[in-house]
């Protein structure tokens, strides 16, 4: 029995090209007048410090902008990379500069799980402030209040098993219970090994009845 779903967001809940095409290009389009600006705010400074580590140098502010700069064009999984482009996102949503894109289908299905008694999660390599950011400003209005907690890769890596089994702790649930979707096959084997029940969402291409994991076109066509 399904009692949890968790699920990824980038080519799952939300198109790929609206983080491609929209929320990369802004962070990187503001991200160094962001740093001058606020770099010495203890949230900001302590998050550049963490990025300082990680690059293995002793940067200063404008040497750290350009590694993070490169970070952004290698789509660098850096938690605390993830963390400023969510402030920078954050600027974004409140000023109306964009709005979170969610598909359709799968509000409808969120929306029907919660009432359902479902608890809903979200696993992604953005960062919670990024994640609650994104549903908290779509076309569907705020959709954060169906969500039981959100994780990001502070947990651990996306696709190790040993993260699934720190979400299925953290919610107090048996792994078996929980199903978690995903875009991206290795993240699915990765719930599987921990023992969640998974469904691969292919919204571009072709359907493969062979695969690993059971693949749908869209969040309609899931039922449990």
């Amino acid at each position: 029995m399904i009692r949890a779903v968790v699920t990824d967001i980038e080519g799952t809940t939300t198109s790929l090209s609206f983080v491609k095409d929209v929320l990369f290009p802004y962070a990187r389009r503001h991200l160094a007048e962001f740093v001058r600006a606020r770099g010495a705010e203890p949230e900001v400074r302590s998050l550049l410090d963490s990025a300082r580590e990680l690059a293995g140098q002793d940067l200063d502010d404008e040497q750290l902008i350009a590694a993070l700069m490169k970070w952004i064009d290698e789509d660098r999984k850096v938690t605390p990379l993830k963390a400023l482009q969510g402030l920078l996102w954050e600027a974004g949503y409140r000023q109306g500069d964009f709005q979170g894109h969610v598909y359709a289908d799968a509000v409808r299905a969120l929306r029907l799980w919660e009432a359902n008694g479902t608890r809903l999660y979200v696993f992604s390599s953005g960062s919670v402030q990024a994640q609650i950011l994104l549903f908290e400003h779509t076309a569907y209005g705020d959709l954060t209040p169906l969500f039981s907690g959100y994780f990001d890769t502070s947990l651990g890596a996306k696709r190790e098993p040993e993260s699934y089994r720190a979400i299925s702790a953290e919610i107090g649930l048996e792994p078996e219970e929980i199903l978690f979707l995903s875009d991206v096959r290795e993240e699915l084997d990765a719930a599987y090994s921990a023992g969640m029940q998974t469904i691969h969402l292919v919204r571009d291409g072709a359907l493969d009845g062979g695969a690993g994991h059971p693949q749908v076109r869209d969040f309609d066509a899931i039922a449990f």
